[in-house]
C-alpha cells in the first residue's frame, strides 16, 4: 500500500485542468480516476432530461480526455464509502480525494464519507474547488458573511491574487474493470448525451464570450431576447470549467489598457456576478440550515402558501403574463432561462401567488440543467426577501412593466409563446385595455387570460408582509 495510487473520485467536476481536488490527489501519488454513482448523485442528475444529457456528455468527454493521456475513468455504481473502499483495496491505494459540495446535504455526505473511509484505515481528503475564493479565506467572525456588499469587498481583495491551479497529474495504470459510463436513459431521459458538454466546449465558450460578447454583458443581462450572456452556468454547475479559470480570463481582459469604459464596466459587472456566485456558496457553507430555513430570522414563520389555484398555470407557462410564461417555457424546453426572466418569474411565484420559495426551488431542480442546490437556495431566498438581500421590503417585479422596458418589441415572448405570433409587435401585453385585441387572442386555442391582477395582489402581499414584520418585531 505505501507505493499504491491515490483515488480521485470525480463527480460534478468533470475536467482535468485547473482542478484543486485532482491537483491535491496528484501531490499524494499517481492518480487513479474513478466515478462512483451513488444515490445522491443519481438523485441530483435525475428528474431533468437536459441536465441528464449534459451530465452524461460531460462524463463521456472526461473519459475521452483521460484516454488521450493513457488513462480512463473507472465507473462503479453503489454506496460511495463501501465502493471506494473496495476499489482502494483492489489497487492498494493510499487514500481517496474528491471535491467537496456546498449545499447542506452534500456537506453531510462528505463528512459521512470521510468518517467511513477513515474508519477503514484510509486517508480521505475533501478539497474545496468550486468557488474562485475558498470560503475559509473570507471569514468574518468565524461565520462568513450574511450581506453581499461587505463580502464583495473581502472577495475582491483575495480574488485578484487567485490564479488557475496547475494540474498535471501522473495517472496510475490499472486493469480494474469499469462499469459502463452513465447514459441519459439511466436517468430516465430520452436522447443521446449532450456533445456540447465537456471541458473543451466550456473553454471555447469562455473564449468567445470574453473575446467579444462580454462587452455587451451589462445590457444582455437585462434583455431576455439578447443571447450575449455567458451561458457558462451549466458548465460551472457540472465542473467542466473552473470558476478560477473564468475569473482569470476576465482579469486578463480587464488588464488591457485600451479597453473602452463601456467594456470595462461590463467586465466589472460580470466579475460581480462571479462574486455573487461565491457569496451564495459561502453562505451555504457557513449557514447550512438555509437549505430548509430562511436566513432572516424574522421571516422564518412567514405564512407562505404551499398550494395555489394558479400554481399549475405558473408551472406550465400559462399565467397570462407573457414575460413570466416565456421564461418558464424557455426553461422547460432548454434547461436554461435568461437571468432577468428568472428573476421576474420567481418574483411572480413568491409575491403574486404568495407561494413558498421552496416550491420554486424544487421546480428549478426539475427543469434547470445548471441547477446547483447551494446556489438555488441563495438565489431563491434572495428573490423571496428572506435571505441575504437586506432591502427593507421585498423587491416585487411588475411583469408587464418589465416586459415593456426590456422586451418592448416582444421578440422574447413571441419566440416562446407561439400563441402571440399574430399580436402586433410592441403590444403583446396590453390585453386588458385593448378591447379588439382581447377578442383576437382570447379564443379557446389562444393565449391565456391573466390569472390575476398584479397590481392588486402585489399591494395585498406588501400589506400582509408589513403586518407580519410589525407583529414579529
Amino acid at each position: 500500500m505505501p507505493n499504491g495510487p491515490f483515488l480521485y473520485r470525480f463527480a460534478f467536476d468533470a475536467r482535468l485542468d485547473d482542478h484543486a481536488g485532482l491537483a491535491e490527489a496528484a501531490r499524494q501519488a499517481p492518480v487513479l480516476p474513478v466515478m462512483v454513482l451513488d444515490r445522491a448523485m443519481l438523485a441530483r442528475v435525475s428528474g431533468c432530461e437536459v441536465r441528464a444529457r449534459f451530465f452524461c456528455g460531460a462524463v463521456a468527454a472526461l473519459d475521452r480526455a483521460l484516454r488521450a493521456r493513457g488513462s480512463r475513468l473507472i465507473v462503479r455504481r453503489g454506496p460511495a464509502g463501501r465502493t471506494l473502499a473496495n476499489l482502494a483495496r483492489a489497487v492498494g491505494a493510499r487514500g481517496v480525494c474528491w471535491s467537496t459540495g456546498f449545499d447542506a446535504a452534500s456537506v453531510r455526505g462528505d463528512a459521512a464519507l470521510q468518517s467511513e473511509l477513515e474508519e477503514r484505515g484510509m486517508r480521505a481528503l475533501a478539497v474545496v474547488d468550486a468557488p474562485v475564493v475558498n470560503p475559509e479565506e473570507t471569514l468574518r467572525e468565524g461565520s462568513g458573511y450574511r450581506a453581499f456588499a461587505p463580502y464583495e469587498v473581502a472577495w475582491r481583495a483575495r480574488a485578484d491574487a487567485v490564479v488557475p491551479i496547475a494540474t498535471e497529474p501522473i495517472f496510475a495504470s490499472s486493469e480494474l474493470h469499469s462499469e459502463p459510463l452513465p447514459s441519459a436513459s439511466e436517468f430516465g431521459a430520452a436522447g443521446d448525451e449532450d456533445r456540447a458538454a465537456g471541458s473543451e466546449s466550456a473553454h471555447a465558450l469562455l473564449e468567445r464570450f470574453v473575446g467579444g460578447d462580454i462587452a455587451a454583458y451589462s445590457a444582455a443581462a437585462l434583455v431576455p431576447a439578447d443571447e450575449r450572456t455567458s451561458h457558462l452556468s451549466v458548465h460551472l454547475a457540472h465542473g467542466t470549467i473552473a470558476a478560477r479559470t473564468v475569473h482569470a480570463a476576465v482579469a486578463r481582459r480587464l488588464a488591457d489598457p485600451l479597453l473602452l469604459a463601456e467594456e470595462r464596466n461590463a467586465l466589472l459587472h460580470f466579475r460581480r456576478a462571479l462574486a455573487r456566485r461565491d457569496f451564495f456558496l459561502q453562505l451555504a457553507w457557513f449557514h447550512p440550515s438555509t437549505a430548509t430555513t430562511p436566513l432572516q430570522e424574522k421571516m422564518r414563520d412567514f405564512p407562505w402558501r404551499r398550494q395555489h389555484p394558479d400554481l399549475d398555470a405558473w408551472c406550465t407557462g400559462t399565467t397570462g403574463y407573457p414575460l413570466v410564461d416565456a421564461g418558464i417555457r424557455q426553461l422547460r424546453a432548454t434547461g436554461w432561462m435568461h437571468p432577468h426572466a428568472r428573476a421576474v418569474a420567481a418574483s411572480f411565484l413568491c409575491f403574486d401567488l404568495g407561494v413558498d420559495w421552496r416550491v420554486g426551488r424544487a421546480a428549478w431542480a426539475r427543469w434547470a440543467a445548471d441547477d446547483d442546490p447551494a446556489l438555488a437556495t441563495g438565489n431563491w431566498q434572495w428573490i423571496a426577501g428572506v435571505g441575504a438581500d437586506m432591502a427593507q421590503y421585498p423587491r416585487i417585479y411588475n411583469p408587464l412593466r418589465q416586459q415593456r422596458r426590456y422586451d418592448p418589441q416582444g421578440h422574447y415572448v413571441t419566440r416562446w409563446i407561439p400563441e402571440l405570433a399574430d399580436v402586433p409587435l410592441g403590444r403583446p401585453d396590453d390585453r386588458r385595455t385593448e378591447r379588439q385585441l382581447a377578442l383576437e387572442i382570447f379564443g379557446p386555442r389562444t393565449y391565456a387570460r391573466p390569472v390575476l391582477d398584479h397590481e392588486r395582489v402585489a399591494r395585498a402581499f406588501l400589506e400582509r408582509y408589513r403586518r407580519f414584520v410589525a407583529e414579529a418585531g
